[in-house]
């Protein structure tokens, strides 16, 4: 099986390159690893994740991780991280993730610190390139923009594995905390500017059911999170108006998996919904948002070299936006991956889009709103990743 196991959190995909189990670490002693991702994005017509219709290779990513065996009981894990997506992340180095896990039975640990959140299939393996056989994994339910509110939140997670008499297994996990954001003030000169943005509480679980069937999984996740911010109105700059805004969030996924040899099937189905409270609604109005999402995705191992896949993914955006290019999004890809030795790969990527719905206007001058964006177009993505 090419997945990572979520609960370590670690890069152990890199153990095939160990032949010998002599040759292979003291599970005891520091782990250490790392890995870079260079990726290059063009788009035929709307700018995606970054100014792709010119073509950019402002998609990179990179990570040091370091995982320690306490006791037998006792494990530390951290890992800094740096990227860079269109105008996001700017390289800079920061803990993405760090965590003490006591482990007190298999059916019953905790963790604290800033942790991964279990959410879907993939969430909480998303920063591992080689964990996937595709380049972007499914924007509908892991959107790359989102990373920052979607990959790890700081507080305390309850987890365990109980095996079921002829029923097969269930692994789950349940967590409350925050979610800080570095996130600071906007250049003056915006229509809108941000003057803050916090989030008071992320709390949900996931529970998978490893069924008797062999590669057979399926599971569910729930998120509840609240994000408190506070805009400032400067269309007319003599007199700026501060305007207060609560949004309430619940994210709902549904995941099946099965691998059978060299073989990758895998469905989802999520539904997020959000509520806006707003001091001003001529400005900020209180309409929120009841989305659809889904993806089917399959891959196949041709070579140990070779694993071409084939995913298509759809956002239905909702809440009364039923027609117009900013209705849906369906996205269509295909991928070859190339494992070029142990320590390096490249992903080639082709996607034709139909659909407008997750894009961002920012990206898109000249446009107020996504309707007015091209309906079809298409996107080419390369990644290439090195790890030990």
């Amino acid at each position: 099986m090419w997945r990572v196991a979520s609960c370590v959190c670690v890069l152990v995909v890199c153990s095939d390159a160990y032949a010998d189990d002599d040759d292979a670490p003291d599970p005891d002693a520091l782990q250490i690893h790392g890995f870079a991702s260079q990726g290059y994005l063009k788009s035929t017509h709307n700018n995606y994740l970054a100014e792709s219709r010119d073509g950019s290779f402002e998609f990179f990513e990179a990570g040091l991780t370091f995982t320690k065996q306490l006791t037998d009981r006792l494990r530390f894990g951290a890992q800094f991280f740096g990227h860079r997506l269109g105008d996001g992340g700017d390289y800079k180095v920061a803990v993405d993730w760090a965590y003490l896990d006591y482990h007190l039975r298999d059916w019953i640990g905790i963790r604290a610190g800033r942790i991964k959140l279990p959410f879907g299939l993939y969430n909480d393996t998303a920063d591992i390139d080689a964990a996937h056989p595709t380049a972007l994994l499914p924007q509908s339910v892991y959107p790359e923009e989102d990373r920052n509110f979607l990959l790890a939140q700081t507080g305390v997670e309850l987890y365990g594995y109980r095996e079921l008499p002829s029923l097969g297994d269930i692994e789950y996990r349940f967590y409350a905390g925050t979610i800080y954001l570095d996130v600071g003030p906007q250049p003056a000169g915006g229509p809108i500017g941000l003057v803050s943005l916090r989030i008071p509480y992320v709390s949900g679980g996931r529970i998978m059911w490893e069924t008797p069937i062999p590669g057979l999984r399926a599971g569910v996740s729930l998120q509840y999170l609240r994000l408190d911010t506070r805009l400032l109105d400067q269309r007319i700059p003599a007199m700026p108006v501060p305007v207060d805004a609560s949004i309430s969030a619940r994210l709902a996924v549904a995941s099946v998996e099965y691998e059978a040899d060299d073989a990758l099937f895998a469905f989802e189905y999520a539904r997020w919904k959000s509520t806006i409270d707003s001091s001003n609604p001529m400005i900020i109005p209180e309409d929120g948002a009841d989305s659809s999402r889904a993806y089917g995705m399959m891959a196949y191992r041709v070579r140990p070299w070779l694993q071409p896949a084939l995913t298509y993914s759809v956002l239905y955006a909702g809440k009364g936006q039923l027609v117009g290019a900013g209705a849906s999004q369906h996205d269509a890809s295909a991928t070859l991956r190339f494992d070029l030795n142990p320590f390096w790969l490249l992903k080639l990527e082709l996607h034709a889009m139909r659909g407008t719905a997750a894009l961002n206007t920012t990206l898109n001058p000249g446009v107020t709103s996504v309707d007015d964006l091209a309906d079809r177009w298409l996107l080419f993505v390369a990644k290439t990743t090195v790890y030990f």
